[in-house]
């Protein structure tokens, strides 16, 4: 192979290793933010994977870690990196397809899920046992005084126990308030689905790149073996 054409593959492997590794910093960064600030995390406990940062952090801190090791494989031009980060994004990919796939087949249980913990939460803060915590019972009001619903499916879902969260009014002063009449498990579904639209969308953008990245790093690993530049 040429040499000019080794070094713009070369340079356009490291750009695009670059780009990917910024979208998982970023992913990370993200994800980091949601977890210190979301108001759903003590509400989502059975199938950690409905709650959104959990797979923003997972995923882009692998993906961190396989372009960092891509930018140095073509940048120091050594085959063993290459191949390494050949295998390893190979893996990534493979298992990005996996979890769509998943999210895609099980959608049904996952709502089952997310309905069952909410219940079990509300279950727990009305009756006051010993897992309703103060978080537990601070982000339930949150979302409920967030999303203006009430309950899961329906305000009745807290029998005598109606939480002042529930007041369509805000400061709620009056004895006999009034309460949302929608049940939040619908409203935090549609949110959820919004946000999972929006990390799909990533998601996809950073499979294209990481499928090109793939396609270039296998001319240049053929090309720095011939060459004997394996494992300096």
């Amino acid at each position: 192979m040429d040499r000019s054409c080794v070094n713009c593959l070369k340079s356009f492997l490291l750009l695009l290793n670059f780009l990917c590794w910024l979208c998982g910093a970023f992913v990370v960064a993200f994800g980091e933010f949601q977890v210190m600030n979301s108001l759903f995390a003590s509400l989502v406990t059975s199938f950690w994977p409905i709650f959104p940062a959990n797979t923003l952090l997972v995923t882009g801190t692998i993906v961190t870690c396989v372009c960092y090791l891509g930018i140095l494989g073509g940048f120091k031009e050594n085959r063993c990196m290459v191949i390494t980060f050949f295998v390893l994004l190979f893996v990534l990919m493979l298992v990005e397809l996996a979890m769509a796939c998943v999210f895609l087949v099980y959608s049904r249980e996952i709502n089952t899920y997310f309905e069952d913990d909410l219940m079990k939460s509300l279950v727990s803060y009305r009756d006051n046992t010993p897992k309703a915590s103060k978080k537990l019972r601070d982000d339930f009001d949150a979302v409920q005084h967030l999303f203006e619903c009430c309950g899961v499916n329906r305000p009745s879902d807290w029998g005598n126990n109606v939480p002042i969260s529930c007041c369509t009014k805000d400061p709620c002063l009056a004895a006999n308030y009034t309460i949302w009449d929608e049940g939040c498990v619908l409203k935090l579904r549609d949110w959820f689905a919004h946000n999972y639209r929006s990390t799909g969308s990533g998601v996809v953008t950073m499979f294209i790149i990481q499928f090109i990245c793939l396609c270039i790093s296998v001319p240049l690993f053929c090309h720095f073996s011939r060459e004997g530049l394996g494992y300096q």
